[in-house]
This record gives structure tokens, sequence and C-alpha cells, in this order.
């Protein structure tokens, strides 16, 4: 690197931190947590892509495709769900958050069930984004380090410090508006790296002619993950439907941002553009980790450089030894602005849940104190995060498959208890809460007694152990109490984006079959 790559990357979070500056003024929690509702599907849909598309999707998965033991273009198959999840999504939740007007989409629940579900729900928000949060900058403080030639410490504060401050400054309007700067170059990221990976190989041609065939399969029908083995079909879409439904419709840190378009509508269009837009990036960034992983095999000087056993530095090394500086300026912009996009994104949904299930509960805030309350809130949680993650590192190694376990253990259940609070009306708050513990428990005794199941089913099993469970449980304890019997919601059948996610569903299944043939 030289002065070039480094003056990029200080203009790029200078310019981060003048958006959070201009976008400062809020007036109250609606402009702060949801920017006023005033984005289209565009800025919306650019940024719930932007906290997708991660530092674990940019650097880790390219690696499992390209080098990583057992891996290979199977990493599609993350994919296979997302369709059918935002047709779910876009039936039975979102336009229902949108017009029960919260801001904390726990605060939903309450209206419903009580306040204990709310309490339950946003507690394990609470803890699962935290520990995620600090494991991001840990994550990407670890790759850059060595990129930027800075101690570990210094490359984190200056991440993390700088993502603060302008998710403090700037709110909702902030984090949408540098998402969409920081996925356009994150995309051209992607490409730079196909086109130099193919051009340091020798084209195309070469890419053919030495791929590992092996890692060009992505469906796998005799495998149902309940023997040790991942990625099978059946489990990664029936699995993959209710963890993207859960994710989308039912955490904050998504869920915020479809409750912030400006309409139903536009909500809508937000859900449709990221189920056809995932599967092609997630193909961009997968091709390209092929294209490395190959060039690595064929070329034993840049193998030489990738320490054994860390595949995840294939693609660092690769910008810093094998791209013009200027271009590694950029690379390396696109690696910070993945997790900032995943950090800021974060803070501001702790942010959102503690003022709204936690805070402004207990005290009367007119809107400027609510604004600063929350400004504060996000520098707590930031200084919280961060600091954890300067000790995250002694389990660096499994955190981050814990963060996706500790993600399926709730999700199920979490999504039961919004689809049993708009399509139930006869289970009452108690039966739902026992219902949700009855949930997550048996996840967790599948997790530590039967670790053969693969931890995509958990979402399903979750979701089915909570509904009945909560039925049962809604026989004993009749409710006296009417409000679940007058939450009446009158859902949405949208024929035109369904048809379009059902057949885009189809187009996906079928490439994934005949994804060989691209390489032939």
């Amino acid at each position: 690197m030289n002065y070039l790559d480094y003056t990029i990357i200080a203009a790029y979070i200078i310019g981060m931190l003048v958006l959070g500056y201009y976008l400062k003024k809020q007036e109250n929690s609606k402009d702060y947590f949801l920017g006023g509702k005033n984005f289209g599907w565009f800025s919306l849909t650019m940024s719930a892509m932007a906290s997708q598309l991660s530092v674990i999707s940019f650097v880790s998965a390219p690696a499992f495709v390209g080098l990583r033991e057992g891996g290979g273009m199977k990493w599609l198959t993350f994919e296979l769900g997302v369709p059918i999840a935002m047709i779910l999504v876009m039936t039975f939740i979102g336009p229902i958050l949108y017009r029960s007007g919260v801001v904390s989409i726990y605060s939903f629940l309450e209206k419903r069930f009580g306040a204990s579900t709310r309490l339950i729900l946003s507690s394990v928000f609470l803890f699962s984004r935290s520990f995620a949060g600090a494991v991001t900058v840990y994550a990407v403080s670890l790759i850059l380090a060595s990129l930027l030639h800075l101690s570990f410490n210094m490359t984190l504060l200056i991440v993390g410090v700088s993502t603060i401050v302008y998710s403090f400054e700037g709110g909702m309007k902030a984090i949408v508006y540098s998402e969409v700067v920081q996925m356009i170059i994150k995309v051209t990221g992607i490409f730079i790296i196909v086109y130099f990976g193919l051009k340091n190989m020798g084209g195309w041609g070469e890419l053919i002619k030495h791929v590992d065939q092996s890692r060009l399969h992505v469906i796998d029908f005799s495998n149902f993950g309940i023997n040790g083995d991942e990625y099978g079909f059946f489990p990664m879409l029936l699995g993959g439907i209710f963890l993207y439904t859960s994710y989308y419709g039912t955490d904050q840190m998504q869920a915020q941002r479809i409750i912030s378009a400006k309409d139903v509508p536009t909500l809508k269009n937000i859900l449709l553009a990221n189920g056809l837009l995932r599967f092609p990036i997630t193909l961009s960034y997968c091709i390209g980790g092929l294209i490395l992983g190959t060039f690595a095999l064929q070329n034993q000087h840049f193998m030489s450089l990738i320490p054994a056993g860390k595949t995840d530095l294939m693609i660092p090394i690769f910008i810093e030894h094998y791209l013009p500086n200027g271009v590694i300026g950029v690379l390396v912009v696109a690696i910070i602005a993945a997790a900032m996009s995943a950090y800021s994104s974060i803070l501001n949904s702790l942010s959102a849940v503690s003022m709204e299930e936690i805070i402004s509960k207990r005290n009367g805030f007119d809107d400027s104190k609510y604004v600063f309350y929350s400004k504060l809130t996000t520098v707590i949680w930031g200084a919280a995060t961060l600091g954890f993650s300067f000790f995250v590192g002694s389990i660096a190694k499994t955190v981050i498959e814990a963060i996706n376990k500790i993600g399926s253990v709730f999700y199920g259940p979490m999504l039961a208890t919004f689809l049993v609070a708009v399509l139930i009306s006869r289970v009452n708050g108690k039966a739902m809460n026992i219902g949700l513990l009855a949930g997550v428990l048996v996840n967790m005794f599948l997790w530590i007694f039967v670790p053969q199941i693969f931890w995509f089913w958990w979402n399903i099993v979750g979701a089915f152990v909570t509904i009945i469970v909560a039925l049962l449980a809604s026989m004993v304890y009749v409710s006296t109490d009417q409000k679940n019997e007058i939450f009446k919601i009158k859902l949405e059948i949208d024929k035109r984006n369904i048809l379009i996610l059902l057949l885009f569903f189809i187009f996906i299944i079928i490439l994934s079959l005949n994804l060989r043939n691209l390489f032939q």
C-alpha cells in the first residue's frame, strides 16, 4: 500500500463522518430510528443488502468456495429459501408491522400478548446482536490490521469509533444513505476481484481448464442433514425459509428497514428487490472465490502466502500482493464498508429496542429528550460492543459459527410468536410464553445432545414446537383478557409479487442444477 491507498481510505472514513454530521438533525423517535418514514424502495433495498453483504460474505464465503476443505459452490444453497421467505414476510408480517406504527417491532407483541412476551424477545435480541456486533468489529480489524500495517487495537478503534460517530450523529438516515454508498463500493469490489483474478490466471479459458469440478456441485438431494452432514437441499431450503422469514420479519435490525418505508407498496418493493437481488450478488462473490481458489492452486507463490488453516486470508492477501495501488485502496474500503454497514445497523437497532422497550417505557420524554437519550444509548452500545471486541479473540475461531447457531435457536420460536399473534386468536400471552420457552429449550437440547442434526433444521423444529405447545397451553390457560380476541388483522395477498418470486425461485433451482455447464 502507498499514499494513494491510504488517501482513498481516509477520504472514505471522513466522508462517512461528514454524512453523519450533515444528517444530524433529528426531531423525534421516527426521525432517529426510522428516518421519518420517508425512504424509497431503492435506498432501503441497498441498505438491507449492505447489512447482509458483511465481512463474512465478502471474505469468508469466497474462501469457503475456493479453498476450504469440503467447500465449493454449495454455499449458494444459503439463498434457496430467500424468495419464498420474502413472500411470507410480504404476506404475514411486513405490512402488519408497518401499519401498527411501532418503532421496535417487539412493541407489536405487547399489543397482542402483553409485556412479558415483548421483554423476552427484546432481551434475546439485545443479547444476540450485541454479541454479533463485537465479533463483526473484531473480525474485520483482524483482517485490516495486516493490510493497513497498523496494530490490531488501532485498526479496531479506527473502524469502530468512526462507525459509532456517524451512527450517533445521523441516526437511521445516515445509516441508510451510507449503506447505499457502501453497497455500491462492495459490489464494485467483487467485480474488481473477478476481473483481476481472471487476468492473473490467464482468462476464463484457464479457469475452465483448471477448476476443481467437485467445487461446482451445488444441490445435494441425498443429504438430509441428520447424520452430521450439511448443505443438503431439504434442510437448506426448508430451514432457510423459516430462518429468512424470521430474520427479515422478526429481527429488529432487518425489520427496522421495512417499517422505515414511506408506505406499504414501497415496503413490498423492498422485499421483492431483496428476493431478486440477493442470489446474483451471492453468485458473483462465489464465482470470485472460485477464481481465486483455482488461481491459488495453480500458483505456488500465491498459495505460499496464505497461512495454513487460514483460508479466510485468501482475498486480503490477493488484494495486497496482486492488485495495483489505488485499486488496493478501493478494495480495502470495500472491506471496511462491509464491516461498517453491519456494525452501524446493529448499533441503531440495539438503541431502538433499548429506548422503546426499556428506557422510554419507564420515563416520559418529550421529543428532544428522546432523541438525546437515543443518541446516548447508541454511544453506550457502541462502547460496550467495542470494548468486548478487544477480548473476543480467544474464542474467535468458533464464535462466528456460534452466532449462526444462537440465531437458529431463537429464530424459529420468534417467527412462531409473530405468526401466532397474526393468525391464531385463541392463544393468550401466558400460553405463548410457554410455547416460546418450549421451542427454545428443544433447540438447545438438539444443539447439546443431538449435534448430528444440522442446525438449519432448528429453525423449523423450534417454530413447530412453539406453535404446538402454545396451542396446547391455551387449552389450560384460557384468556380472561379479551384483547387477543379483538386483535383482528387483514392479510394482504400480492399476487403479482408472489408470482415473480416463485418464478425466480424456480430459476434459482434450475441454474443451481446446471451450474457446471457454465464451466464447460
